[in-house]
């Protein structure tokens, strides 16, 4: 008996885990995921350590640059070009729509080079690929609730100063947002990382895009400065309606209807879904393609 022989008379369950082509490109392979999540964890760990190792504020510079943009877009768009916020505070008009959009940006440039940048290590070991770009959005988790802190600690300064109202109980569902917003991300990222191991020059392309698309998204504007008629159009943007019901819950103003939710949701079903298709289908040939 050859060796090949050998190897194919070997019992199936003699093994622990037997790894096999993925046939559904849409299977989000949650049991496997939940087997690694000790490696998930380690990933987490290790962006965590190598986005501020050799830096002087580390972690500080979650707070310092949503405040800092606070500042720049309060100054420049409420007193200067006098944008209206929808009797909203500036301050926490602003930072609202900064803490959304900075995690939402994060999550999708952080996650749409992920086989270039874990080329090495994919061609060398097994492990759910999907590992990385998730560790990455619980990375991003970490920054956020750093931020809603200062973001807590601004509205009741505001609110001690009479310049806003005191949260209603309402206010509990921002948190579900979050969480909704960041697999938007999620599809965006899953999207653009397939891409991406054929045509490289699309990491250049998101980089300058999403600068363009935050002015596409209600951070800098109330969604009620949009034409009525333009609202749908607006609402395929599914980040613009997360904005607006953030808005909605924290300060108990914002312009949201059902319709735009219903497009909002299924725009974001359809880009996570061709997401993790795309990714899925590149998984399988990221080590002859990249």
């Amino acid at each position: 008996m050859n060796e090949s022989d050998a190897i194919s008379a070997i019992d199936d369950s003699a093994w622990s885990v037997v790894v096999t082509a993925r046939r559904d490109p849409l299977d989000l392979g949650v049991r496997e995921l939940w087997r690694y999540r000790d490696l998930i964890a380690l990933f987490v760990r290790r962006n965590f350590v190598v986005y501020y190792r050799q830096t002087v504020l580390g972690p500080v510079w979650y707070v310092i640059q949503p405040l800092t943009t606070t500042a720049v877009f309060t100054v420049i768009f409420g007193l200067i070009a006098g944008i209206p916020t929808d009797r909203i505070a500036p301050t926490l008009f602003y930072m609202s729509g900064v803490i959304i959009w900075s995690n939402f940006s994060a999550n999708v440039v952080m996650t749409s080079d992920v086989f270039i940048a874990n080329s090495a290590m994919f061609g060398k070991v097994y492990f759910p690929r999907l590992a990385v770009p998730i560790a990455t959005v619980f990375t991003n988790f970490i920054s956020l609730a750093l931020q809603l802190a200062v973001f807590v600690v601004l509205y009741a300064v505001e609110v001690s100063v009479g310049r806003a109202q005191p949260p209603s109980l309402a206010a509990i569902f921002v948190l579900p947002l979050f969480a909704i917003n960041a697999l938007i991300a999620l599809g965006f990222g899953l999207l653009f990382s397939g891409l991406t191991t054929r045509y490289r020059d699309l990491i250049q392309v998101l980089g300058f895009g999403i600068q363009l698309w935050m002015y596409a998204t209600p951070v800098i504007y109330p969604l009620s400065q949009i034409p009525e008629r333009w609202r749908i159009l607006a609402a395929l943007n599914p980040v613009s309606t997360t904005i607006e019901l953030f808005r909605l819950f924290a300060f108990g103003n914002g312009t949201v209807s059902a319709t735009q939710i219903a497009v909002s949701a299924v725009a974001a079903a359809a880009v996570l879904l061709a997401g993790l298709a795309t990714f899925n289908k590149a998984a399988m040939k990221a080590a002859d393609t990249v």
